[in-house]
């Protein structure tokens, strides 16, 4: 089912994303379109306020109808439940799985019945794959993945979105660290504590953040459809600090003073139970690859990123 918005169907180039509404493909609509790509949004809802044209699917029915989406080059899915949103319960970590496992078979599926199909896919995945652990190693492609929940997750989800190179589609995946954005997000989560005054690193701040500003996530998926680039990249900057730095750089930013001691680990694990570990452990990763493939950061320093989306000078 076709929701009409209005849409340029004289465009070269057309884009279609699962996760579309979220917050990186929002951001990530704008800049394909500014590039004069046509792009469409795959919706679960039939009453889509979309800007963009919507397509409906349903991922825990398992229905989006072909006819639908024909005629797209490029598709790239986005879609996921919040990792953070609700405690980690075995329901919880279902729908986490699911949602994003789940959407890639669809598409498959429904991509599989096409005569003619896009010409390339990009899977999301994330920095979860290498496991939730605070280490000196800086992780790369190249390096297993974790045991934990949140890297179970990351292994069947590129194996979902590898799927589709048995039906010829080139396909990349990008691992995605901590977006930085001011339209919401963690960073808009973070910087509560901060404007109320009590802003301080978590637990003993020597956590890894391996961070990449919006616009450079959005650039290194630009950058892997105009070059057709197939494989895992990690989508982090070249910068990556740990927890204590950041605060420190963000209360700055901010102009905010930082609190010290930090805030106890047990407390969070109190809060936050099993997802404090998403805040309290952490490794730095590495970006060397997708520099490799010429792609160049234009925010790679953590100061300059919150600046921009703080918008001071």
């Amino acid at each position: 089912m076709r929701i009409s918005c209005s849409a340029n169907e004289d465009m070269t180039k057309k884009v279609l994303i699962g996760g579309g509404s979220g917050l990186v493909g929002s951001r990530l609509t704008d800049l394909l379109m500014n590039k004069g790509y046509s792009v469409s949004h795959l919706s679960r809802s039939k009453e889509s306020k979309s800007w963009v044209d919507a397509i409906h699917w349903d991922v825990e029915k398992h229905k989006l109808n072909p006819k639908d989406i024909e005629g797209f080059d490029i598709v790239i899915n986005l879609a996921g439940a919040g990792i953070a949103d609700e405690p980690w319960s075995d329901k919880r970590k279902k729908v986490i799985r699911d949602s994003r496992v789940n959407s890639n078979l669809l598409l498959r599926d429904t991509l599989e019945q096409l005569r003619v199909k896009p010409s390339f896919f990009v899977s999301a995945s994330a920095i979860g794959f290498y496991g939730l652990q605070t280490t000196n190693h800086l992780f790369s492609e190249d390096d297993p993945a974790g045991s934990d929940f949140l890297a179970k997750t990351c292994i069947e989800w590129e194996s979902s979105a590898d799927e589709m190179t048995k039906l010829g589609i080139p396909t990349a995946k990008v691992r995605i660290g901590l977006v930085l954005s001011d339209e919401g997000g963690a960073l808009a989560e973070m910087e509560k504590p901060f404007r109320w005054g009590v802003g301080a690193p978590l637990g003993n701040g020597k956590q890894g953040m391996p961070w990449i500003h919006i616009d450079d996530l959005c650039g290194i998926f630009i950058h892997l459809i105009e070059n057709k680039m197939t494989g895992v990249y990690n989508g982090v900057s070249p910068n990556g600090v740990n927890n204590r730095h950041f605060s420190r750089e963000f209360a700055e930013v901010l102009n905010r003073k930082m609190i010290l001691p930090a805030v106890p680990g047990f407390m969070i694990k109190l809060m936050m139970g099993d997802r404090a570990d998403l805040v309290l452990k952490g490794s730095l990763i590495s970006s060397r690859k997708i520099q490799e493939a010429n792609y160049e950061f234009e925010y790679p320093v953590l100061k300059e990123a919150l600046y921009d989306l703080y918008d001071y000078s």
